[in-house]
């Protein structure tokens, strides 16, 4: 398989969970890794920083630049791409992992909660991107990943929690619009979700997910990595399943993801049944 030696990957909300595990994939090849989330110090109820994380990167053998960044300001998300250029001279990949979420109805959920979602889920992505297109467009490769899921209009996902299916559809539209806009322009944009739901610290606080039918982050790490090492032409404007991407790169045994191989996996949120890899192309 490819590799990603040399590339420099942002990548927000890379302090813990699966942007810590996309940037410790990418940092196995010798990636550059700009990690950017808000963790700077430690939080009890959330292990790992941006610190803790670099410590990993570079221990796995790729280069980080841990930089405090709260992707709902702008000041803090262009200065970050700004010394993430001064440090590595450059930006090849931008993975929009930072999401919030908040899994209640609408009496249930206070609008500071509703605009935070809205705020880092889709104007963080869009943000972000913006930022990073100048440096992207002069990269020989560019890519932008986006952990959405694919667009579903289906009520049985908004009724439940109206305000996290909008902040995540909101990712999804800003990759539709960006993969037209900047497609034709060399730049790779996709977006990735789990057909499973993934352990994280995140989900561990949700009440009632049974953590031992859920996979790891190593899942979509792979994934990512499978995608972010193809060239352009070969995946541009898609919404993947990681299991239909590792599929595509030969690997059909999920078992070494799973917490516990002998549960039967949670399907995750937005999904109705299995797709088909060419469904999504464009």
């Amino acid at each position: 398989m490819a590799s990603l030696q040399g590339k420099t990957l942002f990548i927000t909300g890379a302090s813990r969970g699966i942007g810590l595990a996309i940037a410790r994939r990418a940092a196995r090849d010798g990636a550059n890794i700009i990690i950017a989330a808000k963790s700077a110090v430690p939080n009890p109820k959330l292990p790992g920083t941006i610190h803790t994380a670099a410590a990993e990167v570079e221990a796995g053998g790729g280069q980080a630049l841990p930089i405090a960044c709260d992707i709902r300001e702008e000041d803090q998300v262009r200065a970050a791409v700004a010394q993430a250029v001064e440090r590595f001279g450059g930006i090849d990949i931008l993975v929009n992992n930072a999401s919030a979420i908040w899994l209640r109805g609408v009496l249930d959920t206070p609008m500071q909660r509703f605009d935070l979602m809205q705020q880092v889920n889709s104007r963080g992505s869009f943000l972000c991107a913006q930022a990073c297109l100048p440096h992207l467009l002069q990269s020989a490769n560019p890519h932008i990943l986006t952990l959405a899921p694919p667009p579903n209009l289906d009520p049985k996902w908004w009724g439940p929690h109206t305000g996290y299916t909008l902040a995540k559809m909101g990712m999804s539209f800003v990759t539709l619009g960006l993969a037209a806009e900047f497609g034709p322009r060399g730049v790779a944009v996709n977006a990735l979700w789990p057909r499973t739901v993934i352990a994280t610290d995140a989900i561990n606080m949700i009440p009632g997910v049974e953590l031992d039918r859920c996979r790891t982050p190593e899942i979509l790490a792979d994934a990512a990595h499978a995608l972010l090492t193809s060239t352009v032409h070969d995946f541009s404007g898609r919404f993947l399943i990681d299991e239909e991407l590792l599929r595509a790169a030969g690997i059909d045994d999920f078992a070494p993801y799973a917490v516990d191989a002998s549960k039967e996996p949670l399907v995750d949120l937005f999904l109705d049944e299995e797709h088909d890899l060419s469904e999504h192309a464009r």
